[in-house]
């Protein structure tokens, strides 16, 4: 039985302008363009493995930012969202499906507009629309003449890919990678370039055959159908197809009384038996768009885990370590190294110097664990030598931002022409929880092996989520190796009970972790890092650059991150201006100048001779050639 929202008034055309279907095109919903008034931040921060000085350094970079601490920061561009995305998956690894919420509705009844109202109330950064409109079938040359003469039918369920569509949406809902095709209302067939999404645990999936087929109902938490007046969608359909889409008015209503309306009464109308909740008049409709946030936003929160307080607990002492564990051999030399990198008393430099040696060893121990093959060399002295060589054809480095950005430079020293990635995990100081930001990643990055990059490793949380993150854009489990420069023995049972098959390598594994989430003994590695000004000083825009909106990730990132990528970014373009009218000015100058010389060498060479052949005297052919 479904739920009706209504209340008594008629419904205006304004509101609801243009919602797309049958051969709708409907613009594609960023979720930085949807900011709602967000909730207060919490104003006291947990137990985090954040020391005290980095954390008044945040808070004082926020209270500089503004009077009172927000989840949102305007720029001039686009909005920028500062909560990350909490884990979606529990402590076993096992991923928690994204709740998706069909849309269903005629032609222009305002589907799009009742979805973007649930993602402005919603207040969630983590949603992603996805639309029927994305899966039109190719048109072959017959069909795409039909649609020139306005004699192709857009509105049937024929027109439409279902299959791609349903793998799709289960891909979407089990938090998995997806390339979304972009197709061309002006040829009638699909772009190269696709759009990616990832990362969503609300998935609003909206157009006008979303309830026919079987399979899509089964894929869907909560069904929505959107009914409006025929006269007010037919009203909205003239003025955009005419308006936007050039269209003659004979033509729109052809196809309007030809496919359109009875696409509608036979296909779309009969659907509404299956939808939980029918709201009329679309995005005015305040109460019933309430309603559905209420709904959604409580089953968000039984979808919520709270991982690390369980898995600080997971070491038992006396327990074996996993078999995918390995440690470096604790030789004198390595043992030397971490004298100095965890003796309080040493310098920031010879910090650096001593880290960066063991990580050289740490990496070049873990390439013993990628596959190799045997190979026969030729040596100088004409002896055949019987050697190894890397079978891996593909290696990557993904670096868990901030502290594994650190392991870089000697991975790049050991692995030559390595490609990296990154992800962003940073602690939410109201719950201790891991929160993801920001990634970016190699596109063929499945296909690959990756070594994943951690300075230290407390209870294993933000390296799950990094794992699970990996696994989500099908990276094999057994692909993946963890590298840290030192690990807890909870992080290491975490990792391994979750992801058996994922090797871990470290320099060592200390015992205990405190109630702030450090390791004990442990090493200061955030007290040896650089500053915030010098990070400042010396970051790229690279380094904290913003996922492009054509990924569908949000553009989220702590404020500390905004300021460096604002104000990089405001650097960069006032440079790229003023190095680019220099650039104009100078092309037009050394363009007059060859012009001057070209107009000079013609007049002196060809003129004389031209005006030789001609019947004038001396004096006027002296006239001519001043003039």
């Amino acid at each position: 039985m479904a739920f009706v929202f209504a209340r008594p008034g008629s419904a205006s055309s304004a509101s609801d302008s243009g919602s797309g279907s049958g051969e709708d095109h409907e613009a594609e919903v960023h979720i930085g363009d949807l900011a709602s008034s967000p909730p207060k931040s919490p104003l006291k921060a947990p137990k985090s493995p954040c020391k005290a000085s980095l954390i008044k350094r945040q808070k004082s970079l926020i209270a500089a930012s503004s009077n009172k601490s927000v989840r949102v920061y305007h720029t001039g561009i686009r909005t920028l969202y500062t909560a990350g995305r909490p884990p979606w998956y529990d402590s076993h690894g096992s991923h928690k499906a994204a709740f998706v919420i069909g849309v269903c509705g005629g032609s222009a009844s305002g589907k799009t507009t009742v979805a973007k109202r649930i993602i402005e109330m919603l207040d969630v950064p983590w949603v992603s629309l996805l639309s029927m409109d994305s899966f039109y079938k190719v048109l072959g040359e017959k069909e795409h003449k039909l649609a020139g003469e306005n004699e192709y039918n857009f509105d049937h369920p024929d027109a439409f890919d279902f299959d791609l569509m349903i793998k799709t949406l289960k891909r979407l809902k089990e938090g998995k990678n997806v390339e979304v095709p972009v197709y061309n209302f002006i040829t009638h067939g699909r772009d190269k370039q696709t759009k990616t999404i990832y990362g969503a645990n609300v998935v609003i999936f909206e157009g006008i055959m979303s309830f026919v087929n079987k399979e899509l109902l089964e894929l869907m938490h909560m069904r929505i159908f959107v009914d409006t007046d025929s006269d007010i969608r037919l009203a909205r359909r003239l003025k955009r197809d005419i308006a936007e889409r050039g269209r003659e008015l004979e033509g729109v209503l052809k196809q309007y009384n030809k496919f359109v309306k009875p696409a509608f009464e036979h296909y779309i109308e009969p659907s509404m038996t299956h939808a939980d909740i029918i709201v009329p008049r679309g995005g005015e409709n305040k109460v019933a768009v309430s309603l559905i946030v209420m709904h959604v936003h409580t089953q968000l929160q039984k979808r919520g885990f709270k991982l690390r307080s369980k898995l600080a607990l997971s070491a038992n002492n006396g327990t074996k370590m996993p078999d995918s564990l390995y440690v470096l051999e604790k030789t004198p030399q390595v043992q030397g190294l971490h004298t100095f990198i965890r003796n309080r008393e040493t310098s920031r430099d010879e910090f650096i110097f001593y880290s960066k040696r063991l990580m050289r060893l740490l990496f070049e121990y873990a390439m013993s664990m990628l596959p190799f093959k045997s190979v026969k060399v030729e040596t100088p002295q004409s002896v055949l030598y019987d050697g190894k060589r890397l079978n891996a054809t593909k290696i990557c480095g993904v670096s868990i931002l901030r502290a594994g950005e650190t392991m870089e430079q000697a991975l790049c020293e050991v692995c030559k022409d390595i490609r990296l990635g990154k992800i962003l995990i940073q602690t939410n100081f109201d719950t201790g929880e891991p929160e993801l930001h920001y990634l970016r990643l190699p596109k063929d990055i499945k296909e690959t092996h990756v070594m994943l990059m951690d300075a230290t490793v407390a209870t294993g949380a933000a390296a799950m989520m990094a794992i699970r993150v990996l696994l989500d854009h099908d990276v094999p489990e057994e692909n993946i190796l963890l590298l840290s420069l030192l690990m807890a023995e909870s992080g290491v049972h975490s990792v391994a009970y979750a992801f058996p098959k994922v090797k871990i390598v470290t320099t060592a594994v200390d015992k205990q972790v405190n109630d702030k989430f450090h390791i004990l003994p442990g090493i200061d590695f955030i007290m040896k890092m650089p500053s915030f000004q010098e990070i400042l000083a010396t970051a790229t825009l690279e380094q904290t650059c913003l996922l492009s909106p054509e990924t569908q990730i949000s553009p989220k990132l702590d404020l500390y991150h905004i300021t460096v990528t604002t104000l990089k970014s405001e650097e960069k373009s006032k440079q790229g201006r003023e190095r680019e009218l220099r650039w104009t000015r100078e092309k037009r100058e050394e363009k007059r100048m060859k012009w001057g010389r070209e107009r000079e060498r013609v007049i002196g060479t060809f003129l004389p001779k031209v005006l030789s052949c001609l019947p004038v005297t001396l004096h006027q052919r002296r006239a001519l050639m001043f003039h």
